[in-house]
């Protein structure tokens, strides 16, 4: 029995290509298990992030796969009674499988580069990643090609050309990633966006910071914690606001209004007047508007026959001196940037007092805790010149009424 085996036709070929198969699963085993763990370690030892970036993307990994096809590609014709129809079967399946492998340690390799990239400040402002994969969905793409090509022993040209007459379907198919490309190449030559920036985008429920820039989209994680994803051309299709100019100046805009009841604002009296000359803050604007009132009211000579005729201060353009110069003292606000207190369109809530001015800081908690300081003191001190803060009728105010 043992003697018809061996003296079979078939078995020098079965016999060579068992041991070609075993010269293969050895080498693969030696190529995976020693080498490529000992690049690993050799890459966790080193004080160096690239090649540890190329361990995790396992980028040696597909390279080592390359090996058994090797073995393969250069033995087969070295097994005995071997057909000429099996080698060239076997090499290009061989040679298809070493492409395939290159091709996906490329693609990682791409991958890895990306990831080094961003440890560096530079990839804030120019994010590279939707152009590493266009670059990735075009070798995946040529690396097909030349598979395909191989496997049926066609020049890859061939197969190329036959594109052409796919054109319009090829179009179809990636109409997304096209336009995501195009805006990938607009926003980054026009440095409109960068992981970091705060953005606003209503329409899509958007509403924090941009954590990941890629070729289709733009993950921008909001204050509540939650992940927002929007298509990279909607960013240049639609509009979006951006607080990176706001980060960059050092200064967050405060636009408040303090609505005064009407009814409260009323001529100053001497005493009043005297009284307001103790406040630091008002010293020289009650000794200048009174000088500029009194000039004004001699030019009216004999006319001045009662108060009705007089230029007089007010209770309102007093606190409004008051608060520019609380403003423009207080260490926390910037004076070389817009600082307004004026008065808006009354309504039938009152007259708003808008104090516009610049914080010198931006982050939030801060410029929240500087805004809240500033108009605790501005509601505490409105009785001391006299005016009321305007507040719709409630419970208490009915209340009160009722016990009169």
């Amino acid at each position: 029995m043992l003697d018809e085996l061996i003296n079979h036709p078939y078995a020098p070929l079965t016999g060579g290509l068992l041991l070609l198969l075993l010269v293969a699963v050895i080498a693969d085993l030696i190529a995976k298990g020693i080498l490529v763990r000992l690049v690993h370690r050799f890459a966790q030892a080193t004080p160096y992030e690239w090649d540890d970036a190329l361990a995790n993307e396992k980028v040696f990994g597909r390279l080592a796969q390359i090996v058994p096809a090797v073995v393969f590609f250069a033995g087969i014709h070295l097994v005995p009674n071997v057909s000429e129809a099996m080698v060239a079967i076997t090499k290009n399946v061989a040679m298809g499988y070493i492409v395939l492998m290159l091709t996906l340690a490329t693609v990682a390799m791409l991958r890895a580069g990306n990831t080094i990239y961003e440890t560096y400040p530079v990839s804030k402002d120019r994010p590279i990643k939707g152009f590493v994969q266009v670059a990735q969905i075009a070798i995946a793409i040529l690396g097909g090609v030349l598979v395909i090509a191989i496997l049926v022993d066609r020049s890859p040209f061939l197969l190329l050309s036959g594109f052409g007459a796919m054109t319009a379907i090829l179009l179809l198919v990636f109409k997304d990633t096209i336009l995501s490309l195009v805006a990938s190449v607009q926003l980054t030559a026009q440095d409109m966006i960068r992981v970091g920036d705060w953005i606003e985008m209503p329409q899509f429920g958007a509403d924090g910071d941009v954590v990941d820039v890629a070729l289709h989209t733009v993950k921008v994680q909001n204050w509540d914690k939650t992940i927002t994803t929007i298509p990279t051309h909607q960013l240049i299709a639609s509009s979006y606001k951006n607080w990176r100019g706001m980060s960059e100046s050092g200064g967050r805009r405060i636009k408040r209004s303090i609505l005064l009841d009407l009814t409260s604002i009323r001529f100053l009296t001497e005493e009043e007047i005297h009284r307001y000359k103790r406040f630091v803050l008002l010293r020289d604007y009650i000794g200048g508007k009174r000088e500029e009132l009194q000039e004004y009211n001699e030019r009216l000579g004999a006319e001045i026959d009662s108060d009705v005729n007089l230029r007089r201060l007010t209770n309102l353009g007093t606190f409004r001196a008051y608060v520019f110069n609380y403003l423009k003292h207080h260490d926390k606000l910037r004076n070389d940037m817009t600082m307004l207190v004026r008065q808006l369109q009354p309504t039938p809530q009152g007259l708003p007092i808008e104090v516009y001015v610049f914080t010198t800081t931006t982050a939030w908690a801060a410029y929240e805790g500087i805004q809240a300081d500033i108009f605790d003191h501005l509601y505490s001190i409105l009785a001391d010149f006299g005016l009321r803060p305007f507040q719709e009728p409630t419970g208490v105010d009915f209340t009160s009424l009722g016990h009169r």
